[in-house]
């Protein structure tokens, strides 16, 4: 009995010692949103779409606009893709359009399937003033998103860059941990990310040309849109998003893709770039370019990619 006693004292105070580190832990996250609270200003405009703020940024002049399209769980797409359209904007237009859930949109518990997401993306540009044609610039997750556009608004696409885009033969075997996923949105809302040091500082930070105040903005958004529940209803929608795409046609557009070499998803090289070059194998006139490196193409090679990119948008601007 004693050593019964003993071993529950034990655990009360290891369960004391865990409420008070947690508690410490998200006054300080708190206190500190506070504090950054002056960095969370949207960089854009913020449109309504179905009672839900959007945030859309546009940059440059042209008949066709480069509508770029984040990968699942990216923050801040306005700057995490700076680096690359800031070498496009002197002679193109250019819009991010952060979905809800992302950089300085709404966050809310919505479904995220494949229709859904499209049809507030279409309706965000719309909106803003943005307009058809486009050329689509996903990257990672958003591939699924810009094949579908492609499938059911062909009138409406020029063509597609991808940025390591996701093809649907990528989700056939994959396993996606939901409860994992639901710990971060956990441990984001409590503020023990800020505990984890280099958490923060994305690629965009890192290898990208972001200003020194840019870098702060960007942290600060990192803070408010990690794991966000919209973050983790598109994750779990993503198969069936997958299998919806699958089943439509290939795109009979032009399409460019940039092939990393799997670092940050999970895949092992050879077969990273397999799925996808397979999968352009089936469209007509696409090509595709194998980089050096990283998931994140456009934080590291963004010089090449756009040089790349300005002479697709003139190839589909005919």
């Amino acid at each position: 009995m004693k050593i019964l006693k003993r071993v529950g004292k034990i655990m009360l105070i290891i369960i004391a010692f865990l409420a008070a580190a947690l508690l410490v832990c998200y006054i300080n996250h708190r206190v500190r949103l506070a504090e950054e609270a002056e960095r969370f200003t949207a960089i854009g405009t913020l449109v309504n779409v179905n009672g839900h703020n959007m945030n859309v940024y546009t940059e440059g002049e042209g008949d066709v606009t480069v509508v770029f399209m984040s990968g699942g769980g990216t923050c801040s797409p306005v700057l995490d893709f700076r680096s690359l359209y800031s070498r496009l904007t002197e002679d193109h237009a250019i819009a991010v359009v952060e979905k809800i859930g992302y950089g300085f949109s709404d966050v809310a518990d919505i479904d995220r399937d494949i229709d859904s997401i499209l049809s507030d993306t279409r309706a965000a540009l719309a909106e803003a003033g943005v307009n058809a044609p486009y050329i689509l610039c996903p990257h990672s997750m958003s591939g699924l998103e810009a094949i579908y556009w492609a499938q059911k608004y062909p009138e409406e696409v020029l063509g597609i860059v991808g940025l390591d885009m996701s093809v649907p033969g990528y989700y056939d075997d994959m396993k996606i941990n939901i409860p994992l996923l639901r710990l971060a949105t956990f441990g984001a809302g409590a503020g023990i990310t800020r505990f984890i040091p280099g958490l923060s500082e994305s690629d965009a930070i890192k290898y990208g040309t972001l200003t020194e105040e840019e870098k702060e903005i960007y942290r600060a958004v990192f803070y408010r849109r990690t794991a966000t529940v919209t973050m983790i209803n598109e994750s779990e929608a993503v198969k069936a998003n997958a299998e919806k795409t699958a089943a439509g046609d290939f795109v009979q557009l032009p399409v460019l893709m940039f092939i990393s070499d799997g670092s940050g998803t999970g895949f092992e090289k050879d077969e990273w770039r397999r799925i996808a070059e397979e999968y352009i194998s089936h469209i007509p006139g696409g090509r595709y370019i194998e980089l050096d490196c990283p998931h994140y193409v456009h934080n590291y090679e963004y010089e090449r990619i756009a040089d790349e990119m300005k002479e697709f948008i003139e190839l589909c601007e005919g």
